[in-house]
């Protein structure tokens, strides 16, 4: 079997990552890693380059923590499951077409992911990689939800 597990850093994904590490996966298992570098900066032209320089300057970011991110999921599934594999991998655009195009070139069986859990406003205006990648996957997707890390995003009533 093979699981493809994408995971950005955050409390949600780190819920994923505890589900893959706590799952008794059948013998000869390979679970691939990924994250993906992703700026929240568009990259577009502007007269004093200001969004550009924020858009590289957030991908540099990301890319040296990327490696940190991966290598600590990678640990945390080796300790638990000593049978899987696991291997890593870093890619650069936009989450859920890297997700999804990772899945199909890599003959993936299961994606497994978080939610941030938005609400339908915050959805509406941030986009769901989650969604997308449930609508356009090439095989079965697991979305796990941290119940803590959802309610602890959530505003107080």
């Amino acid at each position: 079997m093979r699981v493809l597990l994408a995971i950005d850093g955050s409390p949600h994904s780190d819920a994923a990552v505890a589900e893959v590490a706590a799952r008794p996966w059948p013998k000869g298992t390979s679970v691939r890693v990924l994250t993906v570098v992703h700026a929240t900066a568009p990259l577009i032209p502007d007269p004093a380059f200001v969004i550009a320089a924020i858009h590289v300057e957030q991908t540099k970011e990301q890319s040296r923590h990327a490696p940190k991110i991966v290598a600590a999921a990678r640990r945390r599934i080796r300790r638990r499951s000593s049978t899987v594999s696991v291997s890593t991998r870093i890619r650069e655009g936009i989450p859920e077409d890297v997700i999804v195009e990772e899945a199909r070139e890599w003959g993936a069986d299961l994606i497994v992911l978080g939610s941030h859990g938005y609400g339908f406003v915050k959805r509406l205006v941030l986009g769901s990689v989650a969604a997308a990648v449930v609508a356009s996957a090439p095989c079965s997707v697991q979305v796990v939800r941290s119940k803590h890390a959802t309610q602890a995003a959530e505003p107080a009533a």
